[in-house]
């Protein structure tokens, strides 16, 4: 019998994990706009419209309660859930910062509520296909990575409320930037310094349109990052680069153009290496693999990869940037 779940925050990313469960049933569909409640429920037959976001989070026959509220409520109606006993997803970041998870984690432990924080990008083909490279040893110990993301916004963009720190917590550095921390980490494992800047050049607004980032293991392993919402052309570029060869990933899809990876393996006596790419031209699927690892984690009672505490090292990253651009 299928799993049945609750999307609090029918906006487009609530659509899009709606469309994206993998099995599972849409039973209750809850906004503070209760027009947007009613029309992603009436998309998917049987499905219910509420506003009382507690309400469904607590109901007797919600299993699942998916959270893809602002970011100010992420965390708050995610703790209320995993409380309630309920398995919890929570949209990335998970919070506005990483202390705002500990009641989330603490309710997790009393219930034994199962609790993944959406970071979808790992589950994209291209991302895949370079962890099952660098796994096989293909590129050998890991020296740096570099990574772009961003675009260019619409009009009005400084009047919607990830323009409001209150709601937001922060800017481009919390939207795509803590997506590109994830995969750096989780090709690099945990940064011990922790250095950037975070201007706004564009867009008139108190949270930054830019973040650059150095970020370096114990090691010394470095992940050179920029997240903007100045990019004109929406880009996404990730390149892992170790000691006997390169990934390079380029686009995800839609509007970033084609998600490719290449490969560069290199030569004993050097000079241009070996070349082989491939090109994922699907429609992005990262978010229903994801929930469906989502649906293992619950079956299998196992931690989920990224949980509570992948988030809050990623936001304990961005702390320390924000932190570091407030003296």
């Amino acid at each position: 019998m299928p799993l049945h779940i609750a999307i609090v925050g029918c906006g487009l990313i609530g659509a899009k994990r709606a469309q994206s469960l993998a099995g599972a049933r849409l039973a209750m569909c809850c906004d503070v706009d209760c027009g947007r409640a009613q029309g992603l429920a009436a998309a998917h037959p049987g499905a219910t419209a509420v506003t009382d976001w507690r309400a469904a989070v607590t109901a007797p026959d919600i299993d699942i309660a998916i959270v893809a509220t602002t970011h100010d409520m992420l965390a708050p109606i995610a703790a209320e859930g995993a409380g309630a006993g309920k398995h919890v997803f929570i949209e990335k970041p998970g919070a506005r910062r990483a202390c705002e998870l500990d009641a989330v984690a603490e309710a997790a432990r009393r219930t034994g509520a199962v609790v993944r924080v959406g970071f979808n990008h790992r589950y994209h083909p291209a991302l895949q296909k370079a962890r099952a490279l660098y796994d096989s040893g293909a590129i050998g110990p890991l020296l740096f990575i570099r990574g772009r993301y961003g675009h260019g916004g619409r009009p009005g963009y400084e009047r919607e409320w990830r323009a409001d720190p209150a709601l937001s917590g922060g800017g481009e550095l919390l939207d795509q930037g803590i997506h590109l921390i994830d995969l750096a980490r989780w090709f690099l494992g945990d940064f011990t310094r922790v250095g950037g800047r975070t201007p706004s050049y564009f867009w008139k607004m108190p949270v930054e349109d830019n973040a650059f980032l150095t970020l370096e293991t114990a090691a010394g392993q470095i992940a050179f990052l920029h997240a903007s919402w100045t990019e004109w052309k929406n880009l996404f570029s990730f390149e892992i680069c170790g000691r006997n060869g390169k990934i390079e990933i380029s686009g995800l899809g839609g509007s970033y153009g084609t998600e490719r990876l290449t490969f560069y393996k290199m030569k004993p006596e050097m000079g241009p290496p070996e070349t082989t790419a491939w090109e994922f031209p699907i429609p992005d699927n990262s978010w229903e693999i994801e929930f469906a690892e989502f649906l293992e984690d619950i079956r299998l009672n196992r931690p989920p990869r990224p949980g509570i505490e992948d988030a809050q090292a990623a936001l304990r990253v961005v702390e320390r940037v924000y932190e570091e651009n407030a003296r």
